[in-house]
């Protein structure tokens, strides 16, 4: 009996590295260098920037705003649970106070942090 010990199939891999994989990367890293282009870029940049920076306040102050009416909504769903005794409902009304804070003060720590 004769024991296979697998060379048929590692020369099989490194024929297939050699004649497949390393041109293959070769001709990717030879097309990448290739791609590079210079940018010619103004000294002012506002004008790209100013809308960009005006859509960011709005969609945070967005944010803000239904963070807000959430926890409002949230704050008197829990008092009406509160004074039903629903267990449920209050759980419920805790993690939409939860969510409507984070929304609301998500808003403030941005702008704090300079977004």
């Amino acid at each position: 009996m004769r024991i296979n010990t697998g060379k048929k199939k590692e020369n099989r891999i490194v024929s297939f590295c050699k004649k497949v994989l390393v041109p293959s990367f070769a001709g990717a890293v030879y097309a990448m260098s290739q791609m590079t282009v210079t940018a010619f870029a103004a000294g002012d940049t506002s004008a790209v920037t100013k809308p960009l920076d005006n859509l960011k306040t709005l969609v945070i102050a967005v944010i803000g705003a239904v963070g807000v009416i959430i926890l409002a909504k949230n704050v008197m769903e829990f008092a009406q649970a509160y004074q039903q005794q629903d267990s449920s409902t209050m759980n419920s009304a805790l993690k939409g106070i939860v969510a409507g804070a984070i929304m609301a003060g998500i808003s403030s720590v941005l702008t704090f942090l300079g977004f």
